[in-house]
């Protein structure tokens, strides 16, 4: 028994490794250079995590998805295996611990996000760590054709300067031929050895079905499929309004939001993962690491932004290898809704200069500075202010955050974090020189005994009530308090902090990002023709039209998809149809549309039967037009 299989089976339990992950790791092993497509459910971090574990020193895994680097981290250290990310929020000196206990502290794994990279000092201190392996997680991200291009990851070919001799091993689920060849170009693989395994999902039923109600179709397909299922929406309201629905509806039901607390959705995903429940209905934000075998259904009910989102979630659908189906609902009206969605809402180079002058004007950064300022920020309100479209707005600032210009993490959290940042003292003597705020704070300190040493979650309408003043009163002092630099806070309202990476240099700004977003609106107006091309198709099996997005060309049809089952029903009809035309000319010799008129059938179904008929000469046409039996 290889080494590699032994480490499966002791730290994953599995007896025997899925299709190309047993390749992959020799070629890691061997020290060549990797690439692998390894579609959804493929097991693409086994094929690192087991050769890094078979080697001394750590291996450098870099993703864009903190989401992933924590659960793939904790799951990790559940098998006692040593790991580390270095994820946001995390503080330069507790950086500097983690970095030296890569080093001296027997880890095996470092996480960290391409960004991260961008730091000289973070740089250099990984050119010291005994690195025997750099796995490039979501490496679609590299290629400006790949669907969530960032450039900090150009970066990474940079390591290849200072580990030469180190592999790299690329890792995608979804990558067009294109972006295949722009991520082997970006990362600088030398001579790689490229795996990858078939897109096919021989398992799962493509479904695209035309539908007014929506919600009627839903509860026929749950019905005839009454195993564990999933319903992809476009939004957090349409999670709680589906998911009442279906609850109203007989079906147990919970539903799946970025909006949620951790601990909301810690408990809605455990009751769908122990079957507690039939259906969770999520926006996008669900899935990431979601590893559940049995389910039977993945139904969209809006249209997907591009067939690589839709390819990876619909893949949820039956991992443990039975039937399955990945059905989309849609209607005339979908395609509409969703160009205002997805295309309408594109910045261009103009948008994205006034956005970026009117930001610096709201934070009052002048020109030349900003860089590593950080600022609660309000979306609504920056819009409100400055009368600029929400969902526009937010999609510039998300292209300018994947450029490395600014940073925005959420924080959706009805309270302020405060802290009083001068020794408690201090605080002491600041009441008694202003007796008018001395209730307030003396209350605060009270509630909150530990409010001096540490960042503590306040609630505003909580300190209102214990010290008889008005919520509004309590804001105030809190302003008061920070521009005289004795607290630190972060007040309600603010839903994201912001924070400038660069300095302020306006057009120098955007001119220096803006190939990237002309390249990117390029990009999603093909991908979202992808989308309409696989919806309205009706002459080619739908897991064809997937497969062949993804360079794939196969020559038979699935079988199982919604065409193939409509093209067997055809065959179905034109078998009975074309034994009533034999019957009806038995009696008379007839033309077509009398032929028509004795079947009551559709013209073109009839066209189509008296065609194979005369192709397999069970008929002839005489010259007057009319068909008789050979």
């Amino acid at each position: 028994m290889s080494e590699a299989l032994k480490i499966l089976q002791k730290y994953w339990k599995h007896q025997e490794f899925r299709p190309l992950q047993s390749d992959i790791i020799d070629t890691v092993l061997n020290g060549q250079d990797t690439f692998a497509l390894l579609p959804t459910g493929g097991g693409k971090s086994v094929c690192f995590q087991i050769p890094a574990l078979l080697q001394p020193g750590i291996c450098l895994v870099i993703s864009p998805l903190i989401a992933l680097m924590k659960d793939q981290v904790a799951n990790l250290n559940k098998r006692n295996i040593k790991a580390i990310a270095l994820t946001g929020g995390i503080e330069s000196n507790e950086m500097i611990d983690l970095l030296d206990n890569c080093q001296y502290g027997n880890y095996k794994f470092l996480y960290l996000s391409p960004e991260r990279l961008q730091s000289d000092w973070i740089l250099e201190r990984i050119k010291s760590l005994p690195i025997n392996l750099i796995t490039i997680d979501e490496a679609h991200c590299v290629s400006q054709w790949g669907h969530d291009f960032r450039p900090a990851y150009l970066k990474i070919a940079l390591l290849k300067e200072h580990f030469p001799t180190t592999p790299f091993l690329a890792l995608t689920a979804t990558a067009t031929p294109r972006a295949q060849k722009d991520i082997i170009n970006e990362l600088g693989l030398k001579n790689p050895q490229i795996f990858q395994k078939s897109f096919a999902r021989k398992n799962i039923a493509y479904m695209v079905f035309q539908t007014e109600d929506k919600l009627y179709r839903i509860e026929q397909i749950l019905k005839k499929n009454p195993e564990s299922s999933i319903i992809y929406v476009r939004n957090r309201k349409s999670c709680t309004t589906i998911s009442t629905q279906l609850n109203a509806l007989g079906f147990k039901s919970t539903y799946y939001h970025g909006g949620l607390s951790p601990k909301e959705k810690d408990k809605n995903m455990n009751l769908w993962m122990q079957d507690k429940a039939q259906v969770i209905v999520a926006t996008n934000a669900f899935g990431m690491g979601i590893d559940k075998a049995d389910v039977k259904t993945v139904i969209h009910i809006q249209l997907p932004e591009n067939l690589e989102n839709y390819y990876q979630e619909a893949g949820r659908a039956g991992r443990n290898e039975n039937k399955a189906f990945a059905v989309l609902l849609t209607n005339p009206s979908d395609i509409i809704q969703a160009e205002n969605q997805f295309l309408n809402v594109l910045a261009d180079k103009t948008f994205l200069n006034s956005i970026y002058k009117k930001l610096c004007t709201y934070l009052q950064i002048a020109y030349g500075e900003g860089i590593n300022e950080q600022f609660p920020f309000n979306l609504n309100h920056f819009c409100t202010k400055y009368n600029f479209p929400v969902l526009k707005t937010y999609n510039a600032f998300q292209f300018l955050d994947r450029q490395g210009v600014i940073a925005l993490s959420q924080e959706f959290s009805e309270k302020i974090s405060l802290q009083f940042i001068i020794s408690s003292k201090e605080v002491i003597r600041y009441t008694s020189l202003n007796p008018n705020d001395e209730e307030i704070i003396l209350t605060i300190l009270r509630t909150y005994p530990g409010i001096c040493e540490m960042q503590t979650a306040f609630n505003v309408v909580l300190i209102a009530k214990k010290s008889h003043h008005s919520e509004s009163q309590i804001t105030a002092l809190l302003h008061k308090l920070k521009e005289k630099e004795i607290v630190a806070f972060t007040a309600k309202g603010n839903d994201a902090i912001l924070t400038f990476n660069e300095i302020r240099e306006d057009e120098r700004t955007i001119s220096k990002v803006i190939k990237y977003l002309e390249n990117q609106n390029k990009l999603k107006k093909e991908q979202f023709t992808s989308v309409i091309k696989y919806v309205q198709n009706e002459q080619e099996c739908k897991s064809k039209t997937i497969l062949s997005y993804f360079g794939e060309i196969v020559s038979e049809d699935c079988g199982i998809c919604s065409y193939c089952i409509t093209q067997k029903s055809k065959k179905s009809n034109s078998l009975t149809l074309s034994a009533e035309i034999i019957s009806h000319l038995k009696q008379n010799e007839l033309n077509s549309r009398e032929l028509q008129v004795k079947t009551n059938g559709n013209s073109n179904e009839v066209i189509f039967a008296i065609q194979t008929l005369l192709e397999n000469e069970q008929i002839i046409i005489k010259s007057n037009n009319k068909y008789s039996l050979k």
